[in-house]
């Protein structure tokens, strides 16, 4: 079912109903329908948690992966009951415009994941060694052949083919986007300087495509291509992914392990303070996140508000098993703490 949905297709809904049995009816959400939008990060969860939830409760969730910054806009609008992003509204613009549109609002940490480094090198088997600063210059455009000598240095005993690198990215707002190009700006002081931390940055060179399906497929259909993915979609389509090396110059991968490693490094994540790349400890995969749902502190639906409220109680409890069995992480327990501070202070 994930492998369908995080195909060439950018927008995808996912629709989770169960039927509504005498057992269902009694609960005191049955028939509530609920919509959300934007994290294609998130869309792999969504899809299963949303789907067990609907055929646990009867509540119907509509969430449609369209990519972080068009969720954001959504939820500004009010055409969505939630929105979800893979980091937190820009404090000095989106928050405000929220602010104003429908009130006070809760972000919640609702799922951990890593970014994975995805190729497509013809006679090059998964597990490529790229350090910070080479990946670095091949998003800049500085390194444009697979066998650059900077390769080969990292990579000796592989055989790199002379053809020319296809960097791909995301074309649309993208909290993806923005963790990856945070890790770069923290490890690439020219990077930093060139293009810097955004969702949506001004690219040097690539190809773009909407949502993390969007980039996975022009990697898997473009000999050379290289681009940043995340790791559910990689690891469901059996895709070639880098060895990334990190602080304490350990090549890794994006795993359970080495993506919770990295969480662990920063224990006390906030909306404010949510960055969690590049971590220090030695186990540590270098590129990973937080992936965040926005509600309304003050719903004006009293059904589905408390709808709402349980649904994402769940997520971040309950829920977390199925994000383990999708290759994201389950939450830490101080992180559970405050998604729970945030969702409990829905009205």
């Amino acid at each position: 079912m994930i492998r369908r949905l995080i195909g060439p297709l950018c927008v995808a809904t996912v629709l989770a109903a169960g039927a509504l049995t005498p057992a269902h009816a009694a609960h005191p959400h049955a028939g509530v329908s609920l919509t959300g939008a934007g994290s294609t990060f998130d869309l792999p969860f969504f899809t299963k948690a949303f789907e067990v939830y609907g055929s646990k409760h009867s509540v119907q969730v509509n969430y449609q992966g369209i990519g972080s910054g068009a969720g954001i806009q959504q939820f500004i609008a009010k055409t969505v009951d939630f929105g979800a992003t893979d980091v937190p509204m820009d404090p000095t613009s989106d928050l405000p415009a929220a602010v104003k549109a429908g009130g006070p609002v809760q972000q919640v940490p609702i799922a951990l994941g890593g970014v994975s480094v995805a190729y497509n090198v013809p006679g090059v088997k998964t597990g490529l060694h790229l350090s910070p600063f080479v990946l670095g210059d091949i998003f800049l455009g500085i390194i444009t052949k697979w066998n650059d000598s900077s390769i080969k240095k990292l990579n000796p005993k592989v055989k790199l083919p002379s053809l020319p690198i296809v960097v791909t990215h995301r074309s649309d707002g993208s909290g993806t986007s923005y963790i990856f190009t945070d890790y770069l700006s923290k490890v690439s002081d020219t990077w930093r300087g060139k293009v810097g931390v955004s969702k949506t940055p001004n690219w040097v060179v690539g190809v773009g495509a909407k949502g993390n399906d969007g980039v996975a497929g022009i990697i898997q259909q473009t000999p050379g291509a290289i681009g940043y993915v995340e790791l559910a979609y990689v690891l469901q389509n059996h895709m070639k992914e880098a060895m990334l090396e990190n602080t304490k110059h350990q090549f890794l991968f994006p795993t359970p392990s080495s993506v919770a490693a990295a969480a662990a490094s920063f224990p006390h994540v906030t909306a404010r303070s949510f960055s969690i790349v590049n971590g220090k400890g030695k186990a540590a995969y270098p590129i990973v996140g937080y992936s965040w749902v926005l509600l309304y502190k003050n719903q004006p639906d009293k059904a589905k508000g408390k709808a709402l409220s349980t649904l994402m109680t769940w997520m971040v409890g309950a829920g977390q098993s199925y994000a383990r069995k999708l290759d994201y992480v389950p939450l830490p327990k101080v992180v559970v703490q405050l998604a729970l501070t945030q969702i409990k202070a829905v009205k």
